[in-house]
């Protein structure tokens, strides 16, 4: 008798589908984390009293965060992680450590 495995085994092509599966919404949030990083990094408020700059970098900094976590969230559970590695979600998750270092300094 061969010893009976816990754990379903992937194959190559089980993977590659899952790969293929996971990869939408993992390039979506990515693509929509680096829009909304980018616009939080280019609003250039033209002064103190610019409240709506100020807001639209706040938006956009809270934006691109959610998303990040939003990634890093997707990536946690060991049946990702063991399809997906963490150099698909890293750019995410960047683009949001960038984005609240923004939100702090954008004072």
């Amino acid at each position: 008798m061969a010893p009976h495995s816990a754990r379903p085994d992937l194959s190559d092509e089980d993977r590659g589908c899952v790969r293929l599966v996971l990869a939408v919404p993992i390039g979506i949030l990515t693509l929509l984390s680096a829009y909304f990083c980018w616009t939080a990094l280019t609003i250039e408020p033209q002064g103190v009293w610019d409240i709506p700059a100020h807001r639209g970098i706040e938006l956009s900094c809270f934006v691109t965060v959610v998303f990040g976590v939003a990634l890093v969230a997707l990536w946690l559970p060991r049946s990702v992680r063991r399809v997906i590695s963490w150099t698909w979600v890293a750019p995410g998750a960047v683009l949001g450590i960038v984005a609240a270092v923004r939100w702090t300094f954008a004072a």
